[in-house]
């Protein structure tokens, strides 16, 4: 996924999704198909998070450092990488420094 990301023909939801005081906010974006997407920013800070379903996260911007719940390896990320995450399961994700932006696909 490139840095210069665009979705034709969706629909964007104005309400943002926030996180742990504003340190994670993301925007859902909805697709004819009835696929949903977020956009997001993480600031620097440990976050972690449980899935419903199973999720790919596209690093646009920044870096993060991921561990999947179950695991003690620790995996580290940057623009255009991605990691996947399975369903009913988390990820704890860290942000050393600056902004991390990430594309979020809820994957069936």
């Amino acid at each position: 996924m490139s840095n210069a990301v665009q979705f034709p023909n969706v629909t964007a939801i104005a309400k943002a999704n926030v996180y742990f005081d504003g340190k994670v906010v993301s925007h859902s974006v909805l697709f004819p198909d009835g696929s949903k997407k977020t956009l997001g920013l993480i600031y620097p800070g440990s976050y972690h998070f449980g899935t419903d379903l199973a999720e790919q996260m596209d690093i646009i911007a920044g870096a993060c450092r991921v561990t999947l719940d179950g695991q003690t390896q620790t995996s580290d990320y940057g623009a255009g990488q991605s990691f996947r995450v399975p369903a009913k399961s988390g990820f704890t994700i860290v942000v050393a420094s600056g902004i991390c932006e990430y594309v979020c696909s809820f994957l069936t």
